[in-house]
């Protein structure tokens, strides 16, 4: 290992993954001559070419390929190693800002918070729950370290490391006599609606369906908590628009027991809801045209990995 320089590493595996220098640069903070330099001094201390350009692109050589292999491997054992100095640099705890919605709170991240509490027991990460917008914003003023959020996340300073599409259903009280054979915009506006509070991105996506169909509907009632529309909508008072993904939980009809927080492996691909489904005396069925809203974990792009919110970071990209 003597000579060989672990950032130097780092920006050759960012110039292949983007295909570019000026890109990696862009990322890594750096100016594209010293990006270049940098990868020229690993190719003179391996002693062998790593990159060829073809048209505007950089690719890997065989021997890049074989070398990323390395690249990982050596990623994931500083990774450990910083993080078993965190414990005794820190006394113990590295701290992680989280910040999500209360629909992927409380269906998506109980899974995921155990599994790293049982693997980084020092690892401390507070919720911090709220609209889309808002969460932006703490994160802009870094007040929260990442982000689990319904999107658009616009701003150029934010990155966006992963997505998934979460389906959005019609909700129904069991016995609804005036479930409509097909829910569209025109059906559903003539019905009693329950609704996401304004400001949030995922009422943003479903005010946007029914403007699509040319509607604006008034809903008689506006909540911040998908589950206190999901009770409400239990008792018999109206229907909602909501995500699939909260489902699984809720009122049950015969215990009244809490709502069970759903494993994350089981979150639902788009296109599940495929047709009419009775659950905890919830009627759900697929919107149509079908909606869906995009999930995305979002970052600032010059915010610092440290071990701890690497780990997080990691958890929540793998959803």
């Amino acid at each position: 290992m003597r000579g060989l320089n672990l950032d130097h590493l780092q920006t050759l595996a960012d110039v292949l993954e983007l295909g570019s220098f000026s890109a990696a640069a862009r990322r890594l903070n750096l100016t594209q001559p010293a990006v270049s330099l940098q990868v020229k001094q690993l190719e003179a201390r391996l002693g062998i070419h790593l990159v060829e350009r073809v048209g505007k692109r950089a690719h890997p050589t065989a021997a890049a390929l074989d070398l990323l292999k390395h690249i990982q491997a050596i990623r994931e054992a500083v990774n450990d190693a910083e993080l078993a100095m965190v414990y005794h640099r820190e006394g113990g705890i590295a701290r992680v800002r989280l910040g999500t919605g209360s629909t992927a709170c409380i269906y998506l991240l109980p899974a995921v918070l155990h599994d790293l509490r049982y693997r980084f027991p020092f690892i401390e990460i507070t919720v911090h729950t709220g609209n889309s917008p808002d969460i932006l914003r703490s994160l802009e003023e870094n007040t929260l370290d990442v982000a689990l959020i319904t999107l658009p996340a616009p701003g150029k300073m934010f990155e966006i490391l992963s997505t998934f599409d979460d389906e959005l259903v019609a909700l129904f009280p069991g016995e609804f006599p005036q479930i409509p054979e097909e829910v569209t915009p025109s059906a559903l506006c003539d019905l009693p609606l329950l609704s996401y509070e304004s400001g949030g991105n995922t009422r943003k996506v479903v005010d946007g369906w029914f403007l699509r169909g040319g509607l604006s509907p008034k809903p008689i009632m506006e909540l911040g908590s998908v589950e206190a529309i999901k009770r409400l909508v239990h008792a018999g008072l109206g229907c909602a628009v909501l995500p699939y993904l909260a489902m699984e939980g809720g009122p049950d009809e015969k215990t009244g027991s809490e709502p069970v927080a759903r494993r994350a492996e089981l979150r639902s691909p788009p296109g599940t809801a495929t047709g009419d489904d009775l659950r905890h005396g919830l009627f759900v069925r697929s919107l149509t045209p079908r909606l869906y809203r995009r999930l995305g974990v979002v970052i600032r792009r010059d915010k610092p990995l440290g071990p701890g919110l690497r780990e997080v970071v990691r958890a929540l990209t793998s959803l």
